[in-house]
């Protein structure tokens, strides 16, 4: 399937600011799976002609703005080719070793609700308990816009009940490592196949199979990214796959407005 997608996100402040450097992890990798046929990121002040990897190894290019300025816009446009591979990640460049991907953070820390969850799920480290995982995960929190923050930890998720995608990413997460296995938050897009336009990334989590390596599960929609998934960042929760994180001088408040399109390109068309 080969899908196109627009991101803009634009970051308005309540007063001028002089000086504000965004990291952009906003390239989707190339690996079994998923092609990136055409891409291309621009924002005030990008050094787009020297982007780095990071410890998780997606790109990132930094953004630099000296001058006054009342706010940031940032585009991410391209179109992609995937494939169904299963959930299954094969070719996938990441130079953190996998120990890692069990170090529970903040977001991820587990709780009496969580051991409960994996005991009542009858989660296990191989792929059938991972998906009565998925499903356990789906059928305890509820699927609400609105409720949750960036800053909502698994625990809290829930305990509440209600969440979105990255929600249901952190509390799968959270089980998983508390049964050991590694596991990692992954940022992206999902093709919903409607003919209105998505209003946010997608989140999704993967875990370390013995036998079969990393292999994706999407609790907010119950089963393992398809073709329709594009992969954009991974790390160990939300705030380490960020699309965007940033800082800037001054007091001022700031309002973010981000649109999302993911639609399917027709192969004719060039």
């Amino acid at each position: 399937m080969r899908i196109s997608i627009g991101h803009v996100s634009r970051y308005t402040y309540s007063e001028p600011t002089r000086y504000s450097i965004l990291a952009l992890r906003l390239t989707p990798p190339s690996f079994q799976g998923q092609r990136v046929m055409e891409w291309r990121v621009s924002a005030p002040g990008i050094d787009a002609a020297r982007p780095f990897r990071d410890g998780f190894g997606n790109t990132v290019h930094l953004a630099t703005c000296t001058e006054e300025h009342s706010e940031s816009l940032i585009i991410a446009k391209g179109v992609i080719e995937t494939e169904d591979c299963a959930g299954i990640v094969r070719g996938l460049a990441d130079p953190a070793p996998r120990h890692v991907y069990r170090r529970m953070t903040a977001k991820t820390a587990a709780s009496d609700d969580i051991r409960a969850l994996i005991r009542a799920a009858g989660a296990t480290a191989d792929i059938r308990g991972m998906h009565n995982l998925m499903h356990a995960v789906r059928e305890a929190v509820d699927y609400q816009i609105g409720v949750t923050t960036a800053h909502t930890t698994a625990a809290e998720v829930l305990k509440d009940g209600k969440g979105v995608c990255q929600d249901h990413a952190h509390v799968f997460i959270s089980a998983a490592r508390t049964l050991g296995i590694a596991a990692r938050y992954v940022s992206g897009y999902f093709f919903t196949g409607a003919d209105e336009p998505a209003d946010a990334n997608h989140a999704w989590a993967e875990v370390w199979l013995e036998g079969l390596g990393w292999v994706g599960f999407d609790p907010a929609n119950r089963l393992c990214p398809t073709d329709r998934y594009v992969r954009l960042t991974t790390g160990l929760d939300a705030t380490s796959a960020a699309p965007i994180r940033g800082t800037r001088k001054g007091i001022a408040n700031e309002v973010l407005d981000v649109i999302v399109e993911v639609q399917q390109q027709s192969s004719q068309q060039q």
